[in-house]
């Protein structure tokens, strides 16, 4: 494919929410969905700086239609008062996005070591608590739920007996850990809508080496001005911009043939820039017994439950 922002079919009268929409994959995606005439729910940890990065949408395309809406993935309180303020809306596309990479061990809100519960059981618990308003979307344009993941997935594993790095923590590990959850989440979140009999999509993305702030987040935690040179130069060389980043995103939320269930990132040099195109994750990332197992975890963590079937065995 040689899909690119100017392939967006028209968004109006879509309702698309957009968590950590106030910067990188999150707001360039924000910004080429409004300017498709989507309306974009922007929910942000900091409002204060979602209000900002709506405002410089808005500089580009003076009609966006954006509501800034206060969204801490770190806090199930916060998601949940999140949710409850969308109660009632038709939902035609749930990106997400938000997510934290490689920083030191620390816990949310409710325990959770910050990365497997932000990038995971923020987005997972999110999802079950709108899935309503998401079933209410027109028949004709299935509702979607995009989740983006990492390359770096393939280096992650479920560890089941230390899930929150309380034993032992590297937080590139823990990452990998977390984005390998939440491609485990997505396969089987279309499963379970293919099960039900719902004409929902569940689809999965990564962006690729993209210049965005989230990289930084882990190296000004810990004040190293060497790994922050080095960073800088690295993606001045490497990283394709945001607005590339976000292609794949894009494509997942909006291309007619985006396939539910499938994976979505950059088809050119190491998968790590280009235009999107239809990819295949690691083997960890289908196996089912381990998607289903880290499902029930993640409800029972979280509180929340969905009303979706378990999917049958393969062999069954």
């Amino acid at each position: 494919m040689n899909w690119t922002a100017d392939d967006v079919p028209d968004q109006h009268g879509r309702t698309i929410v957009v968590t950590g929409a106030n910067s990188g994959i999150g707001l360039e995606a924000t910004r080429e969905l409004a300017r498709n005439g989507a309306t974009v729910v922007m929910g942000c940890r900091d409002t204060e700086r979602g209000e900002a990065a709506a405002a410089d949408v808005r500089a580009d395309v003076p009609d966006a239609d954006l509501r800034v809406e206060a969204c801490d993935l770190a806090s199930l309180e916060s998601i949940r008062a999140f949710a409850e303020r969308l109660e009632g809306e038709a939902i035609e596309v749930l990106i997400n996005n938000a997510g934290t990479m490689a920083i030191p061990r620390s816990e949310t809100e409710d325990g959770f070591e910050t990365q497997f519960g932000v990038n995971h059981l923020g987005h997972f618990a999110l999802t079950g608590l709108v899935l309503e308003e998401l079933h209410t979307a027109p028949e004709t344009t299935p509702a979607r739920v995009v989740t983006v993941s990492s390359a770096l997935h393939e280096r992650g594993e479920i560890d089941f007996d230390d899930l929150h790095g309380e034993r032992s923590y590297d937080k590139w590990d823990a990452y990998g850990q977390s984005k390998l959850a939440n491609l485990l989440f997505a396969y089987e979140l279309e499963r379970r809508f293919l099960t039900a009999g719902l004409s929902a999509k569940s689809l999965a993305v990564h962006p690729g080496y993209a210049n965005t702030q989230l990289q930084f987040r882990g190296i000004e935690g810990r004040g190293s001005r060497i790994r922050l040179l080095g960073r800088r130069l690295t993606n001045a060389v490497l990283a394709q911009s945001a607005e590339k980043g976000a292609l794949p995103t894009l494509y997942a939320a909006t291309a007619p043939d985006a396939a539910g269930g499938a994976y979505y990132g950059p088809g050119g040099l190491l998968d790590m820039r280009g235009t999107p195109e239809r990819q295949a994750s690691s083997e960890r990332s289908y196996d089912r017994e381990t998607a289903r197992r880290l499902w029930d975890v993640s409800s029972e963590l979280t509180g929340v439950t969905y009303d979706l079937p378990e999917p049958k065995s393969p062999s069954s």
